[in-house]
């Protein structure tokens, strides 16, 4: 993960993202670097806007969120007008979480 921090520091100091100045924050930090990860990161963002891609990743929760409570509402909507006893077995929960994991694909995914 550090290498990804690594790049958006350098991105936000709008700083080239090459092999050497990745390097060079990675040792500022004390990170042991592996040039392999450093090589790899660098040729993953050589075509990415990284601020756009910032962007759309923080509003990925937000949707997931805005949709989770209309679900919610709904269900609650329903519910009022049963008139069985038998419960509802659909699990929420379930829903939110794929929500969450769609937001961790993409360059967290490469460096694990």
């Amino acid at each position: 993960m550090e290498y990804v921090y690594a790049a958006l520091i350098l991105n936000e100091t709008d700083e080239e993202l090459n092999e050497d100045n990745i390097t060079g924050v990675l040792d500022a930090a004390g990170v042991d670097v592996e040039e392999s990860r450093v090589k790899a990161l660098v040729a993953a963002l050589e075509d990415v806007d990284i601020d756009e891609a910032v962007s759309e990743a923080a509003a990925v929760p937000a949707a997931g969120a805005a949709a989770g409570g209309a679900a919610a509402g709904a269900a609650d909507d329903e519910e009022a007008e049963e008139t069985s006893d038998v419960p509802d077995t659909t699990d929420e929960d379930e829903d939110d979480d794929e929500d969450d994991d769609a937001g961790g694909e993409g360059l967290g995914e490469l460096f694990g």
